[in-house]
């Protein structure tokens, strides 16, 4: 009997015993995990019973139960960011929402991409957009082509057409969007010969221009005077019939008068179906670029009378053409009535044209006068209307009092420092104008020069001055030497021209 108590006490300590190092071997197998210290654990007597298969499994279970923890929450606050981000774009808190995306550090969905990138084009916030490309960029965000569509539009409206161009070629599909993004694009610059060489390519593609494309086309043609190219682009939205919308028929007209076809351009809008202040304005701005008053005056009267409101850019263009013509109480009666009879306040360029309007009259104090009563004294064009007045009428007092003025508000503009000089030089005082040229020079401040184009067999040629860029430059300057030639001929000038002169 005290064998058999003997032996189940033995076989009850043996139990506690083997309990006890379980429970240790658990504790410092647990501790093991936390601190890392498998060195100073290996070498327990306890934690040897753990050793082979039955480590690696707990291991494994103990790691993959934090793993899965760790995607959850990663997972939740990716989910939270992204509704934060959306709530903050619809409220209208763009600064806020780009801002906090780049402090996360984390990828959100495409789609609040998308979003973040609408109201950035929308609000022309296009550095914001470009912060947002970059966040993009150092995660390692691949955006799809939805995506790479969306950063082209807005690198193409911000005027980075190479960065632009770069998505462009990357796109494997390119639909009518990427390519009216371009066009629109080089059109805004500035670059029209290019943006008509976008629409043939894209034409060459056999894809089918809408509205978008039609109304850069008509501008990019209206800047480059070019006719021929103008027509085309009009009879395949004929042919095509393809639905106008204001925006392309205003586009339309103004081309037309831009490239000196009346008739077309009148024809164009008297067959429009709906008529606005937009189409009105560009047909009263058509006869306005080439000198007809009395037709804008014309134009604007009628307008009035079918019951349409001008806004603006209506009345500048009528302020406008009053100046050309030198009709001046007639455009100060336009300026008075647009507050008093529509409720439109003038602005900066309004002041400006009747600034240049009395100082083309020669009423330089009664425009300083008005210059002074003003609310635009701020607005540097106005006091660069009142300059090149004071330049033409040779009021020395009046210049140097308007560019030191003008030149507080905006020293970068290249023109107006010639003005400046070139109204020295008018008066006899060379030395003083070749210090506004030093000035000049040492702001460093160029003028943007002036040239010349004209559209020969459907290619615009432009020339500038001492320009031997063209292809053809060595015989078109040997042409016009030979012309210089001929009518300096005394002998020719006396006989023939003056006999065909009328004057």
């Amino acid at each position: 009997m005290f064998a058999l108590i003997s032996s189940s006490l033995s076989h009850k300590s043996h139990c506690s015993m083997c309990y006890t190092l379980n429970r240790l071997a658990m504790v410092v197998y647990t501790r093991e995990l936390q601190t890392e210290a498998s060195q100073s654990l290996s070498s327990s007597a306890s934690f040897s019973m753990f050793s082979g298969k039955a480590t690696t499994i707990l291991r494994r279970m103990l790691a993959e139960r934090r793993i899965g923890s760790f995607q959850v929450e990663h997972q939740r606050k990716k989910e939270k960011l992204d509704k934060t981000l959306k709530g903050l774009c619809i409220t209208g808190r763009l600064k806020e929402a780009v801002g906090l995306l780049c402090r996360s550090g984390l990828q959100v969905e495409s789609e609040t991409y998308a979003v973040l990138l609408q109201e950035c084009k929308q609000r022309k916030e296009y550095a914001k957009g470009k912060r947002i490309h970059a966040q993009m960029v150092v995660l390692g965000f691949a955006p799809d082509e939805y995506l790479e569509v969306k950063l082209l539009i807005l690198y193409a409206l911000s005027g980075d057409l190479q960065t632009a161009g770069i998505l462009f070629r990357s796109l494997e599909f390119r639909d009518l969007i990427p390519w009216n993004a371009m066009i629109s694009g080089y059109v805004q610059k500035g670059l029209e010969q290019e943006g008509l060489y976008m629409y043939y390519d894209m034409r060459q593609n056999r894809l089918v221009p809408d509205q978008y494309t039609f109304a850069s086309v008509f501008r990019a043609c209206s800047a480059l005077a070019s006719l021929e190219h103008g027509m085309r682009a009009h009879a395949v939205m004929i042919k095509r019939q393809i639905k106008s919308n204001i925006i392309v028929d205003s586009a339309l007209v103004d081309m037309y008068f831009k490239c000196s076809s009346f008739s077309d351009g009148h024809k164009v809008f008297d067959q429009l179906s709906t008529r606005n202040v937009v189409t009105w304005t560009s047909l009263m701005s058509g006869y306005g670029y080439h000198g007809k008053v009395s037709e804008v005056l014309k134009c604007f009267v009628k307008m009035k009378e079918e019951g349409c409101r001008p806004n603006p850019v209506t009345f500048l263009v009528v302020l406008t053409a009053c100046n050309h013509g030198g009709l001046v109480d007639k455009g100060q009666e336009h300026f008075n009535s647009m507050k008093r009879d529509y409720g439109i306040e003038p602005e900066g360029q309004h002041y400006a044209a009747m600034v240049d309007m009395l100082g083309r009259a020669g009423r330089l104090q009664e425009a300083y006068e008005f210059v002074m009563k003003s609310p635009c004294k701020e607005h540097a064009p106005v006091w660069g209307s009142l300059l090149g007045a004071c330049r033409n009428h040779g009021n020395v007092k009046l210049l140097e009092l308007a560019a030191k003025k003008y030149f507080e508000l905006d020293s970068t503009n290249g023109g107006n420092y010639v003005v400046f000089a070139n109204g020295y030089a008018s008066c006899g005082f060379l030395d003083a104008a070749s210090k506004v040229r030093r000035r000049m020079e040492d702001a460093g401040v160029k003028k943007d020069p002036g040239y010349s184009q004209i559209e020969l067999h459907g290619e615009v040629h432009r020339f500038m001055k001492d320009d031997t860029s063209h292809r053809l430059s060595g015989k078109i300057y040997k042409k016009v030497q030979e012309m210089t030639s001929v009518f300096m001929d005394v002998d020719y000038y006396s006989v023939d021209l003056d006999a065909s002169c009328p004057v």
